[in-house]
């Protein structure tokens, strides 16, 4: 299963980034909207996922595709109330948010478990 992990890594890295790169220079080709949208959708979930990282793999997944949707929706609308829509600033925020979960991860101490039983620790 880890060589599985290893190559969609190193497919859907790639895929993103471009993504990314391509809604923020209007850069015009077929494959826009998908692999935008890849970007979209998956950077902000991966993000946190990577902080969930000692939790249940479901229940780490499931946190990380409803974070993804509350994000995207959430900057959706927000754009939409203040009439600022613009997909660049769109790609641009999410890579940020995305950004600083990521950042969150990395100082986040690697030994550090979270105890989430009552009493977990307490013998």
């Amino acid at each position: 299963m880890p060589g599985h992990r290893v190559v969609l890594r190193w497919i859907l890295v790639p895929a993103c980034a471009a993504g990314a790169v391509i809604a923020l220079t209007g850069f015009d080709t077929p494959l826009r909207p998908v692999l935008t949208g890849l970007f979209i959708l998956l950077t902000p979930g991966v993000a946190v996922v990577g902080l969930l990282r000692d939790r249940d793999p479901l229940a780490a997944i499931s946190t990380g595709v409803a974070a993804s949707l509350v994000m995207n929706v959430s900057l959706a609308t927000s754009m939409l109330i203040l009439d600022a829509w613009s997909p660049r600033a769109g790609v641009a925020t999410i890579a940020v948010l995305s950004g600083f979960i990521y950042v969150l991860r990395l100082l986040q101490p690697k030994n550090a478990r979270l105890q989430t039983e009552q009493g977990a620790g307490s013998k």
